[in-house]
């Protein structure tokens, strides 16, 4: 029997891992996670403490130490997660969800790069409901709870500003609130 019978007689097991909301995620310089279910960010922290976010990552992503050089750096989970371990061996066909890994990196670097604070709000705002977001007859509703803390780290700037500035978007008619939840309200 040829080798490449045998081995795909006996096809490698993927363990998969259950994490809780808030609960950080290994890191393993040889392990990748993909993501079943659920939402993660990324994150490291500067000198001075200062979190700064480096993506949001959902299911068909994959995310783990062997994408960054970012060190200190940390996977948390902002809601239940499921996710499989894939061993180096196990890379090649998760191909389309790295380069998509960098593909979105490189979106998310962009937003962060706006000169107005309120365009990185919309702009992340947009993002976040594209790619976490369903459709509601309002307009497309971002299915991540955020804080504000948490959307102010992203685009460095205060909690105090984010809070600003929601309530001046919800005046304008842009976005709308559900629960905890954000609406990015169709323009009509």
């Amino acid at each position: 029997m040829p080798l490449t019978t045998v081995v795909s007689a006996f096809p490698l097991q993927v363990e998969q891992r259950h994490f809780k909301y808030r609960e950080e995620m290994p890191l393993t310089a040889n392990v990748l996670w993909k993501l079943e279910q659920g939402v993660v960010r990324t994150l490291t922290w500067n000198q001075e403490g200062t979190l700064i976010t480096t993506g949001f990552w959902g299911a068909g992503d994959v995310v783990g130490q062997p994408l960054s050089s970012i060190k200190p750096y940390r996977i948390e989970c902002l809601t239940k997660v499921e996710a499989s371990i894939l061993p180096s061996e196990r890379w090649y066909p998760a191909w389309d969800a790295v380069l998509s890994h960098i593909q979105k990196a490189e979106e998310f670097l962009t937003i962060i790069q706006s000169q107005q604070v309120r365009d990185r709000l919309v702009q992340l705002l947009v993002w976040l409901s594209q790619k976490f977001g369903r459709q509601t007859e309002r307009g497309r509703l971002i299915e991540i709870r955020l804080t504000h803390q948490e959307l102010a780290e992203v685009i460095n700037t205060s909690r105090v500003t984010i809070t600003r500035l929601i309530n001046e978007l919800e005046r304008e008619q842009a976005i709308a609130r559900r629960q905890r939840y954000l609406i990015l309200l169709d323009n009509q």
